[in-house]
């Protein structure tokens, strides 16, 4: 644990007077959930193996014809256990034993979806540039990360949401960024590729992979209907808006972000989208500082480096109504359960109703035309001012004024109105 990170802006909030902890909470958060009690057996794991345990419990209201869906949802944030110099099976198997554990206490949490972060298999290697030996970590859909998955899988009821590096085997052994959603009987439900490639500082992730083809699932589980937002997806609202359209009621956004970069950005991302969309969302990054044994540059002119910077966890889970948890930690691994009841999605759509008010057939149309290769922007110019140069503007017709607009001195534009 690095001694020059912040443990997380909760322990900041904290050192508030108590009086006014609460009230800070609720500007920043919202509807927060209430804490739950850890039972002793995750307790206990989390004691003996150095990682936070948290629970939580969404409030929702009880309604007359529809019992109450509540599902535990979870999430886990770890940092790599071996060198990245270690051989790529040691540092393989050594995730695998941590994540492991972590699993244990989500399931004795009582989780019954849950979500690990982005390409949990491996260091975060995408940064070098390097295919040597990175690309050892990639493995199909039904490989052994999901073999041994299912097992615990099984063992709990529980579906996990599991993010590797897949190699498609079928079709030329081709590289994508995917998530499997293996079932509560430890089956293969399906599985999701990331969308949208970054190219940003050094998130140089399409030296590996291809964008996804899998276009925006949604998968009916036994616990509800989830989908699954990968990583940079998040930056685009309409990769989100998609999920809700094809029914998700939890949205995981797996995640592997650094502090320098995006930090500003991550406790809204998710829990916009929950607002907009009025479905869970659960926001997962992995923690620590990742260095490798090679120096890479960013293409910006600042020396070669050997790492890219702290990823500074902070996984947190968000409402339909906005609410959201605390955040684990943004140094230390940590395991984060809450509860949900899946009746608060249709209660908050009702509520506000952005479903019914939103314009799907009118922004089909827009987008058709702003995707055409002769796009226009849709722009109203003033025909007083000089021609707006180096840009091409498709006009709309300007509704003239029948009298001319009188001119005013600044007497008359400050005058009191009480005059007359």
């Amino acid at each position: 644990m690095s001694k020059t990170e912040l443990e997380s802006l909760e322990s900041l909030l904290r050192k508030l007077p108590e009086e006014d902890q609460a009230e800070a909470f609720r500007i920043l958060y919202g509807n927060m959930p209430e804490t739950l009690p850890i039972p002793p057996a995750a307790a206990a794991l989390g004691e003996q193996h150095d990682f936070d345990v948290a629970a939580y419990r969404f409030a929702s209201t009880p309604e007359q014809r529809r019992p109450a869906r509540l599902v535990r949802v979870g999430v886990i944030q770890t940092q790599v256990v071996e060198s990245t110099s270690a051989p790529v099976e040691q540092q393989y198997l050594a995730l695998c034993e941590r994540t492991e554990k972590l699993i244990h206490a989500a399931g004795a949490l009582g989780c019954n979806v849950l979500g690990l972060q982005e390409a949990w298999t491996m260091p975060f290697a995408f940064c070098t540039r390097e295919k040597h030996p990175w690309l050892e970590f990639a493995e199909p859909i039904d490989g052994p990360t999901t073999q041994f998955l299912a097992q615990l899988a099984r063992h709990y009821n529980m579906v996990i949401v599991s993010p590797i590096l897949e190699r498609d085997e079928v079709h030329g052994g081709t590289i994508h960024n995917t998530a499997v959603i293996i079932g509560n009987r430890g089956n293969i439900i399906g599985y999701h590729r990331k969308n949208h490639i970054p190219r940003v500082g050094d998130f140089n992730e399409s030296t590996y992979y291809m964008e996804g083809d899998t276009g925006h699932p949604v998968f009916a589980t036994q616990f509800g209907r989830i989908g699954v937002n990968i990583c940079y997806g998040r930056h685009h609202p309409l990769n989100w808006l998609m999920f809700g359209l094809n029914g998700a009621e939890i949205v995981f956004n797996p995640s592997a972000t650094v502090g320098a970069l995006s930090e500003p950005l991550w406790p809204i991302e998710a829990r916009c989208a929950s607002i907009a969309n009025n479905y869970f969302t659960a926001a997962i990054n992995r923690i620590g500082t990742e260095t490798f044994p090679n120096t890479f540059t960013s293409g910006d002119g600042k020396p070669a480096h050997n790492d890219f910077g702290h990823f500074y966890g902070s996984s947190y889970i968000a409402a339909p109504d906005g609410g959201r948890t605390p955040g684990l930690s943004r140094t230390r691994d940590g395991v984060m359960v809450t509860e949900v009841d899946l009746n608060h999605c249709r209660q908050v759509r009702d509520k506000w109703g952005f479903q019914m008010t939103q314009r799907l057939s009118e922004y089909a149309e827009d987008l058709q035309r702003v995707a055409a290769p002769d796009f226009t922007p849709q722009i109203v110019a003033d025909t007083g001012l000089e021609p707006m140069q180096h840009i091409s503007v498709r006009q709309e017709p300007v509704k003239r004024l029948k009298a001319p607009v009188p001119q005013l001195s600044f007497a008359d534009r400050v005058k009191d109105p009480s005059e007359g």
